[in-house]
């Protein structure tokens, strides 16, 4: 017994040497077909590309994408990020062949510094994991189910207008972190079902932990010298990381365990209460942690505690600052062009008259310019300014040979600004969208929540959120800016964020 036990221990260990040298065969591969990708130059032994890199994020950024329009005529272009090589994207036939495949779904190497707080949820999993959990989940982001997150997306965008109000005929203000404890607000009610009262409490300590993890893991992707999990805990960011990552997990972990005894208790009561007991109480919202708790996969299996805590904490970290983003470009684009928000006024005037009530399902189908106006900010300002894939078979793009286990990054941000298919890029032009001018346009032309069959499950969601907010907001208030494009400081991160706010002014509308 103990000879096959001793037997199975040098096996697995095997197996272990064996799996390294494998990833560092299919490495050392990539790196060696990669060196046929023109690249940006000098390209140091270990450290790549990393110490070209601007350390401030503004600069970074910037950096980055006056590269790749430098080299725009290029079919693609090599980075190397410490020892790994990164091909990058940025033309509508290359995105299309990673996309579009089926295979190519395994997230890149810095997806693995979301794992700590996200664990492989749908963001970060890979394979059969994230084929089984994507089709349970799929049906919590039902239109029916949707419709009724509409309730809390009123109730929180009318306390951020009681907020705006206070900035009326005032001096320019910066509405950048307002909007996103609205979004915060809304998803952690939608998400968890828990109310944290974000936008009147913007120092809790919940919601402080939330930007400085974001801060930390974007930190930690391009430098490097973070990356061992064994070094890390000896730097300052690697503490300040594990006490983020705590305050994260117990706040998530006291939800869900609130959220199961509600449901077992309300089952409990259901079972208790016979035929004739009426329905008392309002109605009981749900939330995705409650179908997280009550789905189950096509064997009947439910998802475990630690699944359902991924999901959650998935949601809340992809869940709002991507739609704050969104909304927040839109409401500095329209403020920059009165014409076009005259146009989204007068849509909205024809569509909700003198009401002062909420916005219905009903009502957001008829805001065509107004989707328009947030489908072109999303081109001039993705939300995500990169992702990034790992292939998983050998592949072939305008010529160049792209092998198994190589990094690819996809840059929304330089290919939504394709001359030959938006002309006049950087114009914010809303009647790009169209349908008669979106008719015959590359479908990977525009990818603000990637595309394929890995696409963002939640880009319904968050395109009515933001329809939703920027309709009840616009139906109060005028909006101005005297803030140029130049005084942004564009920062790419894990968002594309303005370092310096968006500053704009209020006017009554009635």
């Amino acid at each position: 017994m103990g000879a096959l036990l001793q037997l199975a221990q040098e096996g697995e260990r095997l197996l272990y040497w064996g799996a390294g040298a494998l990833t560092l065969l299919f490495t050392l591969v990539a790196a060696f077909t990669c060196r046929l990708i023109p690249g940006l130059s000098p390209c140091y032994p270990l450290l790549g590309n990393a110490l070209l890199f601007e350390r401030n994020g503004e600069d970074f950024f910037k950096q980055i994408i006056n590269n790749l329009e430098e080299f725009r005529k290029l079919p693609l272009l090599k980075l190397w990020i410490g020892p790994l090589p990164f091909v990058v994207l940025y033309h509508p036939e290359t995105v299309e062949v990673l996309l579009n495949s089926s295979k190519h779904i395994e997230k890149s190497f810095p997806y693995k510094f979301l794992q700590p707080w996200l664990g492989t949820g749908l963001l970060t999993s890979t394979g059969d994991k994230w084929r089984s959990r994507r089709k349970m989940i799929t049906p919590t982001f039902h239109f029916s189910i949707l419709a009724d997150f509409l309730e809390v997306m009123n109730e929180q965008t009318n306390i951020l207008v009681d907020k705006l109000e206070k900035h009326v005929d005032k001096e320019p203000f910066d509405c950048f972190l307002d909007i996103t404890l609205c979004a915060l607000d809304i998803i952690c009610e939608t998400a968890m079902g828990k109310n944290v009262g974000a936008q009147n409490n913007r120092d809790s300590e919940y919601v402080r932990a939330i930007y400085k993890m974001s801060d930390l893991i974007h930190h930690r992707q391009k430098s490097p010298w973070l990356w061992s999990d064994l070094m890390y805990p000896m730097f300052q960011e690697g503490r300040e990381h594990a006490r983020s990552l705590k305050i994260l997990h117990s706040f998530t972990d006291n939800v869900i365990s609130e959220k199961a005894c509600e449901i077992n208790n309300t089952a409990q009561h259901k079972n208790d209460c016979d035929d004739n007991c009426g329905q008392s109480g309002p109605k009981r919202r749900r939330a995705f942690l409650d179908m997280l708790l009550t789905t189950t996969d096509d064997e009947g299996n439910k998802l475990s505690y630690m699944d359902i805590r991924e999901e959650v904490d998935t949601f809340m970290f992809e869940g709002h600052d991507t739609t704050a983003a969104a909304m927040n470009w839109a409401i500095y684009l329209l403020g920059c062009h009165p014409e076009a928000q005259k146009k989204v006024h007068k849509e909205l005037d024809e569509v909700f008259g003198d009401s002062d009530g909420p916005v219905t399902m009903e009502d957001l189908k008829k805001l065509h310019y107004l989707e328009c106006v947030v489908k072109e900010a999303l081109r001039l300002f993705p939300s995500v300014p990169f992702f990034a894939r790992t292939t998983s078979v050998d592949c072939h793009m305008r010529g160049f040979k792209i092998p198994k286990a190589t990094e690819v990054i996809v840059v929304p941000y330089v290919l939504h600004r394709e001359p030959e298919i938006f002309p006049d890029p950087e114009e914010f032009r809303p009647e790009r969208f169209f349908p008669e001018n979106s008719r015959g346009r590359h479908p990977y032309a525009y990818v603000p929540f990637s595309a394929g069959p890995r696409n963002c499950i939640g880009q319904r969601f968050a395109q009515m959120e933001e329809k939703a907010v920027l309709a009840i907001i616009l139906r109060h208030f005028w909006v101005e800016t005297s803030q140029k494009r130049e005084e942004l400081g564009l920062v790419g991160e894990l968002i594309l964020r303005p370092s310096k706010g968006i500053w704009i002014q209020l006017k009554k509308r009635r």
